[in-house]
């Protein structure tokens, strides 16, 4: 029998060296193949993408479970921050718009741990921003695919301010800067609280009632960086009507239906040096008109001009003769007005 037989069942020397060289060559496949995965799919760059991408698709859970995203209590507690600080926030369907069209510009070493430099540019609305973001490896996945984490993390914290209401509106969401606060803080007429917020992204802020209205202003949010807002609420129309119309009430029920010359509690009167033989009858001939500004603990009403006209029929005490006394009076009138925790308005008059 020829030589190239094997009745030992052994493999020739060609053989073993034929299947060396194969598992060489698929070792060399599977390395090359790993390789270009941690550079690609796996690598810093798609890690930085995917949480950009999260947030685009408003997918603020994926986004904020991304390694190195949340904070915990002694991470706010380390950053001077309170460790109640509220994630009200972090939620769908709150952000206005997240990154668009992002490209990454730069992938860089940093350190000498593997840890990476990822610098994007993407659209926020109308504009352009560059971030940069540091990231570095933690356990590979199967001990070959490479994971990371931010160094730091890209969430903020803005301070919203709601002056002259302790609601305010982010998105679909309502939120009560007074939650956690006790005693005299829950008065307060303008409240603020810290919010832990998506970033990159836009928001707007706002709030909308029959009563109380604030213009809606947008804020963009930047990694890492604090960021502040104020919801600035004002008085509506109707907030006006209805306190005006009290203010009508007053002075015509309580103050002009008075026959008297000075009617009590009002801010008319009028002195006569004859004698009045009638009744004094009073009307409003312009009632002040109702406009509200903020103060520091509510809504004032500035001392505002109005009229009332008195008449009556008297008696000369010169020479006793009669005639109408007939005479405009003019007043003014000043008021605070809050609106209750029930949504009724308080006018105290001043």
């Amino acid at each position: 029998m020829g030589s190239s037989g094997r009745r030992d069942g052994r493999l020739s020397p060609a053989a073993i060296a034929g299947w060396a060289g194969l598992a060489m060559l698929l070792g060399g496949a599977l390395l090359a193949a790993l390789g270009g995965l941690n550079q690609s799919l796996y690598g810093a760059s798609a890690f930085v993408e995917r949480y950009l991408d999260a947030i685009a698709n408003d997918d603020i859970v994926s986004a904020e479970a991304t390694p190195g995203v949340r904070l915990d209590p002694a991470d706010l507690a380390g950053a001077g921050l309170p460790e109640e600080t509220s994630t009200a926030m972090l939620r769908s369907g709150v952000l206005k718009s997240g990154p668009e069209d992002v490209r990454v510009l730069a992938d860089e070493p940093t350190g000498d741990e593997g840890a990476r430099t990822v610098t994007v540019s993407y659209r926020l609305e109308s504009s352009i921003v560059e971030s940069t973001f540091e990231v570095k490896p933690i356990e590979p996945l199967y001990g070959v695919l490479n994971r990371w984490e931010f160094a730091t993390s890209p969430l903020t914290v803005v301070q919203v301010t709601a002056a002259h209401n302790p609601l305010f509106t982010v998105g679909s969401l309502t939120l009560d800067t007074r939650v956690n606060k006790t005693g005299d803080e829950l008065l307060a007429f303008t409240q603020q609280a810290p919010y832990l917020a998506i970033a990159p992204a836009v928001y707007e802020f706002g709030y909308e009632s029959t009563l109380l209205e604030a213009i809606p202003s947008e804020l963009v949010t930047t990694p890492g960086t604090p960021a502040e807002v104020t919801v600035d609420a004002l008085p509506t129309e109707e907030f006006i009507e209805r306190v005006q119309a009290k203010v009508d009430e007053f002075l015509i029920d309580q103050c002009a239906s008075q026959p008297v010359l000075k009617p009590a509690g009002c801010p008319f009167g009028v002195d006569v040096d004859d004698r009045v033989v009638t009744e004094p009858a009073w009307t409003i001939v312009e009632s002040p008109p109702v406009t509200l500004v903020p103060g520091e603990t509510l809504f004032e009403m500035p001392p505002t001009p109005g009229v009332a006209r008195v008449t009556f029929e008297a008696q000369s005490l010169f020479d006793g003769s009669y005639y109408l006394f007939e005479q405009d009076e003019g007043f003014t009138l000043a008021l605070d007005a809050r609106v209750r925790p029930d949504g009724s308005i308080a006018i105290q008059l001043k």
